[in-house]
């Protein structure tokens, strides 16, 4: 009969365990206790929900971050309000240990789980090097002229109320602001009345804020009261305004808060990725939040908005997008348009963009045709996507032709040309085969295709497009 062997815990462990079982755990303990024991003592202590031992534990952690995030799953409201308390003793009354490190509460969601790090590392004897190192901490009773405890913090506002650890946090914050940073460098609005929000900004570091998505049917007057906070977000480096279907008719009265708002990119010293999607307003006003951009945009992505012709020509004049690595224009209805601007401005991002998207544009034969000189200059482009625009089999071998020296070409999506739909508008998948076929055949013979496929338009039995690549057909229906 075999017998499982268990690894025996460690004496560090046992002797944890018995700290928390005693109930008689005091700062002097802590004091005394290796830091290599803190956040397993701390982990039982929070799964077990030992409020007393927590308070104590905050009190003397002696690592500068505490990253509680990972561990709310098994958080009650009574446990996190215990941490908080703890921390009342050192932010408020300024009395901390002689070996007191903690700068930072971390609340951010992040992807490396530090707790379970660190319960791999116990379990191999071997513990990371930040917290190995043991440099010492000079006596301090008084927190007066240190630097004031730091909370980190994404913040998620899509409900008209708050959770009830947010809710608790917020208040909590707010009684201690004298005390308190609370950054947060994530900030997502997907809908909350604009007087909660304004109540929630006030309490946060808007120097910190580095992306900001708003997704809210704001009328223009609340858009513009927005655009004070959106200023003082300095170091702002992504900012995603997306679903604000305002009135697309601005009338002459209204028109200042479109002022108010774009007015505001001359303070965001740090953007790099603006994506729009979709904004009503900006149809004819394009220029207004152009000529305000006053650094280099990485990324820029304006998707399912309706520019005017006029729009398009600012945008190519904005020297703020000469080094794009992104230009995401999907759903951007181009038909009727002359492509110059757009020709204009792929000339200009042409040594830097990497990524290319004129999905469902409506571009037809003869725009696309003025365009291709300058996407066949764009040397760095790894991804385009075409699909949704309706060009003839002649266009297609000359967008394919165009590519020749795109060398590093990874991802390569074409619309399906006209030629393979019948008189229902269905793709007729025998034609399409053939011509596939041969479209891949000129394409081989010209250069050797990382990944290239072609897309129909939406199917009416599925409401999805298919993707046909080189071998294989695909449909959803």
């Amino acid at each position: 009969m075999k017998m499982s062997i268990r690894t025996p815990p460690r004496l560090l462990e046992l002797a944890g365990q018995s700290l928390l079982r005693d109930q008689a755990l005091t700062i002097s303990t802590l004091e005394e206790l290796p830091m290599e024991l803190f956040p397993p003592l701390f982990m039982e202590a929070f799964s077990r929900r030992c409020c007393e031992a927590l308070k104590l534990m905050v009190q003397a952690w002696p690592f500068r971050r505490l990253p509680l995030r990972p561990l709310m799953k098994m958080a009650c409201l009574e446990t996190f309000q215990a941490m908080l308390d703890g921390l009342d003793a050192l932010v408020t009354h300024g009395v901390r240990l002689r070996r007191w490190k903690l700068q930072v509460l971390d609340l951010q969601d992040v992807t490396e789980n530090f707790w379970m790090v660190w319960s791999e590392a116990m379990a191999h004897g071997c513990f990371p090097n930040a917290m190995r190192n043991r440099k010492p901490v000079p006596d301090s009773p008084r927190m007066r002229g240190q630097q004031p405890l730091t909370v980190f913090i994404h913040l998620w506002l899509k409900n008209r109320t708050l959770d009830e650890y947010l809710t608790c946090l917020l208040l909590w914050v707010k009684q201690r602001k004298d005390f308190l940073h609370l950054c947060c460098k994530k900030l997502k609005i997907l809908g909350m009345p604009f007087c909660n929000i304004r109540s929630i900004l006030k309490m946060v570091n808007l120097d910190c804020v580095q992306e900001v998505q708003v997704s809210c049917r704001w009328i223009l007057p609340i858009l513009a009261q927005f655009a004070p906070y959106l200023c003082q977000m300095r170091n702002l480096q992504k900012l995603y305004p997306s679903h604000m279907d305002v009135s697309r008719y601005i009338f002459p009265k209204q028109k200042e808060f479109v002022t108010q708002f774009t007015t505001q990119f001359l303070k965001l010293q740090h953007l790099q990725k603006l994506y729009i999607n979709p904004v009503s307003f900006l149809e004819g006003h394009l220029d207004q939040l152009l000529s305000c951009l006053k650094t280099p945009l990485k990324i820029l992505a304006i998707t399912n908005c309706v520019l005017l012709e006029s729009d398009l020509r600012h945008l190519s004049q904005c020297p703020s997008v000469s080094q794009l690595k992104t230009l995401d224009l999907r759903g951007i209805r181009l038909a009727n348009f002359s492509l110059v601007p757009l020709q204009v401005l792929l000339e200009k991002v042409a040594a830097t963009l990497e990524y290319l998207d004129l999905v469902d544009c409506g571009i037809v034969d003869s725009q696309f045709n003025a365009i291709l000189p300058a996407l066949s200059r764009c040397f760095e482009l790894t991804t385009c996507s075409f699909c949704g625009n309706p060009i003839s089999m002649a266009t297609l071998e000359n967008l394919l032709c165009h590519t020749i020296r795109l060398n590093n070409l990874c991802l390569e999506l074409y619309p399906a040309p006209r030629e393979t739909y019948g008189a229902d508008g269905t793709v007729c998948r025998s034609r399409f085969s053939q011509i596939r076929a041969e479209l891949m055949g000129r394409v081989r013979d010209l250069r050797h295709p990382k990944r290239i496929l072609f897309c129909t338009d939406y199917c009416p039995d599925c409401g999805n497009r298919s993707f046909y690549g080189l071998e294989l057909d695909q449909c959803c229906c």
